[in-house]
């Protein structure tokens, strides 16, 4: 029997992060009625643009199997760089931002925390693990919720006019299915059935639904932005370089999706998710079914999440939907976020519980000499960070299960 969630239903929804997630998430909300606050970093302020004036408009094809669109212009009741009015009386706290940013973030709201609010990740990048450590440091009581999802349910770019940065989003795709979990297991059930009473999922609960993990190690592992993003930037660094000065195209238009994703780059992308596969056996862990031939294709294992079971763009194939989404350069967080966290993380797993990973181990390796910098020596996202690596399987099962944690001696 689902968890009672329904109290959430007419409590404010705190989104925090203003980016492409972030910002269409809270158009998407407030388009379906909801009373929604955004917050953004001081820093960041420029994200907000006369938000509360234009509202934000939700545009772009809007791809889904079941035909699901929601478009118009939804206007927000609050804009803040003030962390405390956006979380005060919310009953579900959507964290969409990068992962670098989850720290900073989790201490300003940990001491704002009140009993029954819900907090979604997306994606977990570990934040799951971070959240939970600084409740322990700063002896936070408060019974909340705290979970993740694998991704974000949309593929959007925000819309960039004449160097101006406008409050329109493209989505171009929507998923019908997404997969999450909380830390601890326990807390899953009801982490799901709070997802009823977020707008900006309608896609995917009027779609094939919500998806439960088997803990957050099962989320973070079956996010396959590292398995498709850092083999496809690492290896398809030439036409990304040459895009423009060679091969004359317009370097706006560049997508690693539409120009750079090859039979040859798909090989390595399977292999590189057969290591996973054999880390979760490993660990006792589900994983979202990726095949073999998902790979191949130009719109790989995310056609299925958004068009369908049936849906692969073959390489032999032009898909200009995917024009203009990048990267651009090596400074982009298909490198710098999904290199130090999510093939690190993969990594460190892999040596814990003695499984090997030599085509995760090659990725890193060319993405530090591409880069010149070690991004893993400069990594902060250590097994020690997330308060783990000291703890036995039978210690860190009881942890992702039970939320039973084990104190370092």
């Amino acid at each position: 029997m689902a968890a009672d969630m329904s109290y959430l239903k007419d409590m404010p929804i705190a989104i925090l992060g203003c980016g492409a997630v972030g910002k269409t998430m809270a158009g998407d909300c407030a388009l379906a009625g909801a009373t929604v606050r955004i917050w953004e970093q001081e820093a960041f302020k420029q994200n907000f643009n006369n938000l509360m004036r234009t509202g934000i408009k939700l545009t772009g094809n809007q791809f889904s199997y079941y035909g699901f669109e929601r478009r118009g212009v939804g206007h927000v009741s609050m804009v803040t760089t003030d962390m405390a009015e956006a979380v005060k009386g919310a009953g579900i706290i959507v964290v969409a931002t990068v992962a670098m940013a989850h720290e900073s973030i989790f201490r300003q709201l940990i001491p704002l925390l009140e009993d029954g609010q819900v907090i979604h990740i997306l994606p977990d990048n570990c934040g799951t693990f971070v959240c939970r450590k600084i409740m322990r440091e700063l002896n936070c009581t408060k019974k909340v919720i705290v979970g993740a999802w694998y991704t974000a349910p949309y593929g959007v770019r925000i819309v960039r006019r004449g160097g101006v940065t406008t409050n329109e989003c493209k989505v171009e795709d929507r998923i019908t299915t997404i997969r999450g979990a909380a830390l601890p297991h326990t807390d899953t059930d009801a982490f799901i059935e709070s997802a009823q009473y977020i707008p900006a999922f309608d896609a995917i609960r009027t779609g094939d639904g919500f998806v439960k993990g088997k803990t957050v190690i099962d989320i973070n592992l079956s996010n396959v932005n590292p398995v498709i993003h850092v083999p496809g930037t690492v290896l398809g660094a030439a036409v990304m370089q040459n895009f423009d000065t060679v091969l004359g195209q317009d370097k706006k238009n560049y997508s690693l999706y539409g120009f750079a994703l090859c039979p040859a780059i798909a090989e390595v992308q399977a292999v590189f998710w057969e290591e996973e596969k054999a880390l979760a056996k490993a660990m006792d862990v589900e994983l979202c079914t990726v095949n073999y031939e998902d790979f191949f294709s130009r719109t790989t294992m995310y056609g299925k999440e958004y068009m369908g079971p049936d849906f692969a763009v073959p390489f032999e194939e032009k898909y200009e939907n995917f024009y203009g989404d990048g990267p651009f350069d090596l400074e982009n967080r298909y490198i710098t976020e999904d290199v130090p966290v999510g093939c690190y993380l993969i990594q460190q797993l892999g040596k814990k519980y003695n499984v090997p990973t030599p085509t995760v181990d090659c990725m890193i390796y060319l993405a530090n000499v591409m880069i010149k910098r070690d991004l893993i020596a400069g990594s902060k996202y250590t097994l020690d960070y997330l308060d783990i690596d000291h703890m036995t399987d039978e210690q860190l099962q009881k942890y992702l299960h039970e939320g039973e944690y084990t104190p370092k001696q």
